[in-house]
């Protein structure tokens, strides 16, 4: 897949303030930010994007991906 495909999907799937995706057609890297991660551990931040991509994965079109996901006051805290 292409990095783009799967922001699109992402991007379909849930709210984002912020979505950086790279890749290289096999292993994906990306940074999700959403209000919709306040009051929600790592665990279950992860489990939303992963739903967004659910069909993705179980076909083995898509296999490998990680991620940060941050809210958007702890995307600002970072940036600095």
């Amino acid at each position: 897949m292409h990095p783009e495909q799967i922001k699109q999907l992402i991007l379909a799937g849930m709210a984002c303030d912020y979505l950086e995706l790279d890749g290289d057609g096999q292993h994906f890297e990306a940074v999700v930010v959403s209000a919709e991660f306040a009051g929600k551990n790592r665990v279950q931040r992860q489990q939303r994007v992963y739903a967004t991509l659910k069909d993705k994965l179980a076909t083995g079109e898509l296999h490998a991906l990680s991620f940060k996901t941050l809210t958007p006051e702890e995307w600002s805290a970072q940036r600095g």
